[in-house]
């Protein structure tokens, strides 16, 4: 039995990121596959397996020739190396801090490529539902971005990222479940709440979306404390089988974020969302709770 055989598969999750940053960086430049496997001596197929990350152990050499083809500048190259490190690692468990820049955000990278989400969130709207005065004042809220253009441009690639629910062509599938307390935060002013509640309840009508408020009433499901969470799923094949596993993705907030692909991690996480999702308000329900809580901030009564 080989060493790898004996600790397990290695994570796919820094493979993947990996694969996307050398496919995007290579149709930026023009080139094909064919094309860019040849300057760097490698089989068409090998560079089709390492844009698709499923190459376990990927040479260092090589991200580096595909980088400097590619025209990618010293700190992305070294990032792009480390990812290929990253991805020998046996862990099912991984935890990242800020180690990646704007092109090697896990989370992003993972959300454009998904299909579906899965998400349930007590602190606030998740970013692909946030109106921009509401997403500027979290961003703004953040000590270290001190300066207006600095805010700006991240509430500009937060919008941005919506694309994925509001495009014609297969648009990502939202499956949203709130705790009602984020209905009563008040983040920004009233009027910004306000505004984002109305909105949620129109975005709430589109086929691809589903909301659901988790009420006060419901208690705690299974008695544990549990954090906002998300799972991403991915297309599938031709077979029914997904393209890429599913990962599950918990938000550290000011600490460091939380990747889970084992398995049983996705599955204990799916029947959780079920579980609560059983105790939501239905979608109608949910809709009338948002307006009329849009109005009550209006009043200024909560």
């Amino acid at each position: 039995m080989t060493s790898t055989e004996k600790d397990g598969p290695s994570s796919t999750l820094p493979r993947r990121q990996l694969g996307r940053f050398l496919r995007e960086r290579r149709e930026a430049t023009g080139f094909t596959i064919a094309e860019a496997a040849k300057l760097v001596d490698l089989s068409r197929a090998v560079l089709q397996r390492i844009e698709t990350g499923q190459i376990q152990k990927v040479r260092r050499q090589d991200v580096q020739a595909l980088c400097e083809v590619y025209d990618v500048g010293a700190a992305d190259t070294k990032a792009a190396v480390d990812l290929a490190q990253q991805g020998r690692a046996k862990s099912w468990h991984h935890v990242y801090g800020g180690l990646y820049s704007t092109a090697f955000n896990m989370y992003v990278g993972l959300e454009a490529a998904a299909r579906q989400l899965t998400t349930y969130h007590e602190q606030h709207v998740p970013g692909l539902l946030q109106t921009a005065d509401y997403a500027r004042a979290i961003i703004g809220a953040f000590p270290k971005f001190t300066s207006t253009d600095d805010v700006n441009r991240r509430v500009e690639h937060r919008m941005k990222r919506q694309a994925l629910v509001t495009r014609k062509t297969n648009p990502i599938q939202l499956d949203v479940i709130l705790h009602e307390s984020v209905l009563h935060r008040v983040i920004g002013t009233r009027s910004t709440m306000a505004a984002q509640l109305k909105y949620l309840a129109e975005m709430s009508k589109r086929p691809n979306i589903t909301l659901r408020i988790h009420p006060y009433s419901a208690g705690l499901t299974w008695g544990t404390p549990y954090s906002s969470f998300i799972i991403l799923e991915f297309a599938r094949a031709a077979k029914a089988e997904p393209i890429e596993p599913p990962v599950v993705f918990i938000d550290g907030g000011a600490g460091q974020d939380v990747y889970l692909e084992k398995p049983e991690d996705v599955r204990f996480y799916g029947e959780l969302a079920t579980a609560i999702r059983d105790t939501c308000l239905g979608e109608v329900e949910s809709r009338n709770l948002l307006r009329q809580v849009a109005k009550e901030h209006e009043r200024g009564e909560r």
